[in-house]
């Protein structure tokens, strides 16, 4: 938690920059019942009837210092499309950049590893030493300021039902690029020290422990 705080509080760096990455999955729902029209004192109604598709997955990275997000609709959730989405990353958005302080979770494929599923050796390694990750601490994925961007995405796109891949792909990029446009980001306080005293008792309880 230490460590991801002090990230937060450093200062933009260009030739570093922070970004917070997370995944989601995203059902496939299709309305299957017919559109009940309004009529008076009744609005317009949907019949409950419906049939899933499957689901999709939205892959998010938030960069908080400057309110750009970049986000991809991939059909999975592997370490292959994790490892596309940052290769994709670096090379169109960040091809200047020595190397970029990534906030994740703990997620299995959320690691160098993934990159040798994709790339040769050599190239897999060179992609790793672009990449300083720090790690959310276990139950503590509300640290990652891109828990708040798929809330936002949640509430203003994704409350309704979407029937295939290709409409969630559209309505998330429409999304993004007005969110991008508007330069929307997440004012974080919850700093270092606030940390320390509000959750002075674990700390004390680390010290017994050591």
């Amino acid at each position: 938690m230490e460590d991801v705080l002090h990230q937060y509080q450093l200062p933009y760096d260009p030739r570093h920059p922070l970004l917070c990455f997370d995944e989601r999955p995203c059902f496939l729902i299709e309305e299957r019942g017919v559109i009940l029209p309004m009529s008076p004192g009744k609005v317009k109604r949907y019949h409950y009837e419906y049939k899933k598709n499957g689901a999709g997955c939205v892959l998010l990275a938030f960069e908080p210092h400057t309110g750009r997000r970049y986000v991809e609709v991939r059909a999975r959730r592997t370490a292959v499309d994790y490892a596309a989405f940052m290769q994709t990353l670096l090379a169109r958005h960040y091809p200047e950049a020595q190397s970029i302080r990534l906030v994740q979770d703990n997620l299995n494929t959320h690691t160098p590893g993934s990159f040798y599923e994709v790339l040769p050796p050599g190239e897999a390694f060179a992609l790793a030493q672009r990449f300083d990750s720090h790690y959310t601490p276990k139950k503590g994925s509300w640290l990652n300021r891109a828990e708040i961007e798929f809330a936002a995405l949640s509430k203003q796109c994704l409350d309704r039902r979407i029937p295939d891949l290709d409409l969630l792909r559209r309505e998330v990029l429409a999304w993004t690029e007005q969110r991008n446009q508007e330069g929307k980001t997440v004012h974080w306080n919850f700093s270092q020290d606030k940390a320390r005293e509000k959750l002075h008792r674990h700390y004390s309880n680390v010290q017994k422990l050591i």
